[in-house]
């Protein structure tokens, strides 16, 4: 491809400087209109050095100022700003602003937990209308980009990778998919904290607030919330790749060293290296929200030490918890096809690591418990002093007061945001059913 023709082609992902919000120089005329103009997020510690290299290569092809690196610049600030000065233009009557409002993607590239918290913020703005959100896989599982066709590997940092990866953005189509909203709640003891502990000392995935005399944590996710031993081992991978990052340098070296935590972790084998009170029965009672608007008891077997509740049909490193259920126990369980903006969320359970890898065979799949639009985990009063919790690659511990039973942890529905999807998509919308690639 000639420089001319990708001088030519980028013009469709350009974004002006005063749309930007920089300089005072404005278009009249609508002689070129981008088709596909993009802002672009990109966590610069994901991917090893990757990150920061990928900015380097977005903003020599684009506008730099329409390129933003995640650990400098709040993406709310930025979007933000950006629609009020679209506004602003178009009540000066300027009409490619109109135009970029109509046809705006963003691209987020970083880790599940990147993709997640731009997803929050784009959901906390209520922008009109919302733009659609393409995932580049820069970080370790990559399970968001995956669910909608764009990979599980980190992609090329050069140029003509890149190129080509705006072109699938340009033609990729627009999906709609649930949010969740996780709620923990439990008494505001006098002493002692039982804050989220993250690998990294503080939890992005979670904001904290008092009230009534509780302390209440609240997150929201897009892909899953998980509990037990694979939060566990996910834990000590991102606090050992804290302590040491020289180890966790490309993609290839990440998921070796995971795995072997879970074996030194014992997840392979958790009869054996941890206590009965580990699995998710003795730890809490688990309650699902029937249709009729009721709360009834949900049954976990006894040998489940990882729990699962999944919207996307990706976890861990692009692996199917849920898979197709057979079309009779579908029909005598009351299951429904496992969209991704059905209001219903999926729960799954796990005894252990051997139970995971049956997700590898064709029709593998984990311990199906249930399907629901609310979930709440009520915490039985000194069965552990810790557990382990994740949302979207995001994992922390829990410390759990031994001496108070009123901890519980609630999800309900939050909401919808648009993704953009690839013809490789593997989600399934229930206005599309038979919507995901092969």
């Amino acid at each position: 491809m000639g420089d001319y023709d990708s001088e030519d082609i980028l013009k469709d992902f350009y974004m002006p400087d005063y749309i930007l919000g920089h300089g005072s120089e404005k278009v009249r005329d609508l002689s070129h209109v981008p088709a596909c103009p993009v802002i672009v997020f990109i966590n610069s510690k994901s991917g090893g050095q990757r990150g920061g290299d990928l900015i380097i290569t977005y903003r020599t092809l684009l506008n730099k100022k329409q390129v933003f690196d995640l650990v400098e610049t709040a993406p709310e600030e930025v979007l933000q700003q950006l629609y009020e000065n679209i506004e602003n233009l178009k009540e000066d009557g300027d009409p490619l602003a109109s135009e970029i409002q109509k046809r705006l993607k963003l691209i987020v590239a970083g880790g599940d937990g990147t993709a997640n918290w731009l997803l929050g913020v784009v959901s906390d703005l209520k922008l009109s209308p919302p733009p659609p959100v393409a995932t580049v896989p820069l970080g370790t599982g990559n399970n968001l980009p995956f669910s909608f066709g764009w990979g599980k590997k980190n992609p090329g940092i050069d140029r003509q990778s890149v190129m080509s990866f705006l072109n699938q953005v340009k033609t990729a189509k627009e999906m709609k998919i649930d949010g969740w909203y996780l709620v923990m709640r439990m008494r505001a003891l006098k002493e002692g904290s039982y804050d989220p502990i993250a690998p990294s000392g503080q939890t992005k995935s979670l904001n904290a607030f008092r009230q009534d005399g509780f302390h209440t944590f609240r997150g929201r996710f897009w892909n899953y919330f998980s509990m037990g031993m694979d939060a566990q081992v996910s834990y000590a991978f991102h606090s050992d790749r804290k302590l040491h990052p020289e180890k966790f340098k490309n993609q290839l070296v990440n998921q070796s060293n995971y795995l072997k935590l879970g074996c030194t972790q014992g997840w392979f084998c958790t009869s054996c290296f941890h206590p009965s009170s580990r699995n998710i029965a003795q730890l809490a009672n688990v309650r699902i929200m029937r249709r009729q608007g009721q709360w009834e008891d949900l049954y976990v077997p006894r040998s489940i030490r990882s729990i699962v509740c999944l919207n996307l049909p990706s976890f861990s490193g692009g692996l199917d918890p849920w898979g197709t259920p057979d079309p009779k126990k579908s029909l005598e369980r009351d299951l429904t096809p496992p969209y991704v903006d059905d209001g219903l969320i999926e729960i799954v359970g796990f005894r252990d690591a051997w139970h995971g890898l049956i997700l590898l065979l064709p029709k593998g799949h984990g311990t199906r418990l249930a399907q629901t639009n609310a979930v709440r985990f009520e915490f039985r009063k000194g069965a552990a002093d810790h557990t382990s919790m994740r949302i979207d690659g995001e994992p922390w511990k829990q410390p759990l007061p031994v001496d108070d039973g009123s901890v519980t942890v609630e999800i309900s529905h939050a909401g919808q945001v648009k993704m953009l999807a690839t013809p490789f998509c593997r989600s399934k919308s229930i206005h599309e059913p038979s919507s995901s690639g092969s």
